[in-house]
C-alpha cells in the first residue's frame, strides 16, 4: 500500500515525521510532499533519511519532468493524507486552486483524502475556514479534527493537531478499506431517465445522479471493478469506473441486463421513469394542435426483473417516498426480492443535495438510519452492508 503524505506550513509539521514512521511500521510506502511553507519548519532531509525516498518539494524539478509526476503519483497512492492541513491548504482544496505540487496532486487524485487540520483557535473557528471544511466534508473527504489545548501561540482552544496515533490509525483504516472490494464486480445505476414526447419535450424526474455516482466512486476507491450505467446527469464520471451513458428506461434496462450476470453486487440508485408516452411524435407538437392529455404506458420494472433473475448477486434498491416511508420500502423490498433497500423521504425536497439522511432496510427487519452525511460517506456505509449481506449468504465473487 502506498500513501501520499502532504505536509504544509505549520509549527506542527514536525509531527508529520511521526505520522510517516507510524505508517511505515504498518507496512505502508510513504511518498512525502512538502510545500514551500512546510520547508520553513521541517526539511526534506529528515523525511528522506527516514523514508529512504526522495521528497517532492516542487512541481517543476530539474531532471524529474520526463513524466507528469503529479499524475503518476495520483494514480499510485491509495490515500492522500495532509498532516498538518493549514487554513491555506483547506482553502485551496475547497476552491480548486492548483499552484504547487500538493494542490495539483489533490486535483488529480481519485484516492480518498484525509485531512488533519492544525492552526490557531481563532483561525479554526473563522467562518471562512469552517465554510471550506464544510465543502470538503460534503465532497466526501475525511477529517481527524484538531484537539483542544494550549497552542504554540500561547492561546488555548481547539486547533492543535490531533494525536499522531489517532491520525495513523485513521489513515490505516482508510487504506485497508481500500482493498475491501478487490476482486468484486459492482454494477451501479444512477441519474434519471428521459422519456421523449417529441423532438423537444420529454418526461423525466428530479434525480441528480449524485448518490449513484458517489457509490461508484466509493466502490472504485475500495478496489472493485465498477460499471456505472447513468442516465442524463450533469456530473463527471468517477475515475477508474467504466461508464455507460443511456437516456431512456429501455436503454437503461438493456445496459443493465448486459452486465448483470457478471456482477457480484448490483446497486440500483437510478430513478427510472415509471411511465413513457404511448407514442413518440416524429415532429414537434404545435401548441395550437397539442392534445390536452397525454397517453402513457408503464416502463419495464428493471429492479423487479433483476430480483426475479437473481442468483449469486447481492441486489440493492432505492425508493423515494413522501409518506409511510419504512412500510412502503419494506413492501417493495420483499416484492422485488432485494437484499437491501435504501429509503429516502423526499417530502422536504432533497434532490440534488450533497448530503442526505437515509434509512437502510435489511432482510431480517433491521433498519439502519444514517443522518445528514455526505453522499460519499453514505455510499461507503451502503457498501459495508452489502459486503456483510454477501458474507452472511456465504457468497464469493464471480471471479473467484
Amino acid at each position: 500500500m502506498k500513501v501520499g503524505l502532504g505536509v504544509t506550513g505549520c509549527i506542527a509539521a514536525y509531527k508529520a515525521v511521526e505520522v510517516m514512521r507510524g505508517l511505515q511500521k504498518a507496512g505502508a510506502s510513504v511518498q512525502v510532499v512538502l510545500t514551500r511553507s512546510a520547508r520553513k519548519f521541517v526539511g526534506p532531509v529528515t523525511f528522506e533519511a527516514l523514508s529512504g525516498q526522495n521528497v517532492i518539494t516542487d512541481i517543476f524539478r530539474e531532471g524529474r519532468n520526463l513524466s507528469i509526476e503529479h499524475i503518476g503519483l495520483a494514480q499510485e497512492i491509495q490515500l492522500l493524507a495532509v498532516v498538518p492541513a493549514t487554513a491555506n491548504i483547506l482553502g485551496k482544496f475547497a476552491h480548486g486552486i492548483a499552484d504547487d505540487f500538493l494542490s495539483t496532486l489533490y486535483l488529480s487524485c481519485p484516492a480518498p483524502v484525509l485531512l488533519a487540520p492544525a492552526m490557531n483557535v481563532e483561525m479554526w473557528k473563522h467562518p471562512a475556514v469552517q465554510a471550506n471544511v464544510d465543502i470538503l466534508r460534503k465532497r466526501g473527504h475525511l477529517f481527524v479534527d484538531p484537539d483542544a489545548g494550549v497552542l504554540a501561540c500561547g492561546m488555548e482552544g481547539e486547533g492543535r493537531l490531533a494525536d499522531v496515533s489517532a491520525i495513523v490509525a485513521r489513515a490505516l483504516a482508510i487504506v485497508q478499506q481500500g482493498t475491501s472490494l478487490a476482486g468484486r464486480r459492482i454494477l451501479v445505476t444512477a441519474g434519471p431517465t428521459i422519456e421523449d414526447i417529441d423532438p423537444v419535450r420529454f418526461l423525466s424526474n428530479r434525480s441528480s445522479g449524485k448518490m449513484g455516482y458517489a457509490i461508484a466512486q466509493a466502490a472504485a476507491q475500495r478496489g472493485a471493478e465498477v460499471t456505472l450505467v447513468s442516465g442524463p446527469a450533469a456530473l463527471t464520471p468517477p475515475a477508474r469506473v467504466r461508464t455507460i451513458l443511456v437516456r431512456s428506461a429501455s436503454e437503461m434496462r438493456s445496459a443493465v441486463l448486459q452486465n448483470y450476470a457478471q456482477a457480484d453486487i448490483v446497486i440500483k440508485a437510478a430513478a427510472v421513469a415509471d411511465y413513457r408516452p404511448a407514442e413518440l411524435a416524429s415532429e414537434k407538437i404545435k401548441k395550437q394542435t397539442a392534445p390536452t392529455s397525454l397517453s402513457l404506458v408503464p416502463t419495464d420494472d428493471i429492479l423487479a426483473e433483476l430480483g426475479a433473475a437473481k442468483k449469486h448477486q447481492i441486489l440493492v434498491g432505492f425508493t423515494a417516498e413522501t409518506r409511510d416511508l419504512i412500510a412502503r420500502a419494506r413492501e417493495k423490498m420483499v416484492r422485488k426480492n432485494l437484499d437491501l433497500m435504501i429509503a429516502n423521504d423526499v417530502s422536504s425536497g432533497v434532490f440534488g443535495a450533497d448530503s442526505a439522511t437515509v434509512h437502510i432496510l435489511a432482510p431480517r427487519g433491521e433498519v439502519v438510519t444514517i443522518r445528514d452525511l455526505s453522499k460519499l460517506e453514505i455510499a461507503h456505509r451502503i457498501l459495508d452492508l452489502a459486503l456483510r449481506a454477501q458474507e452472511s449468504r456465504g457468497i464469493g465473487t464471480t471471479s473467484a
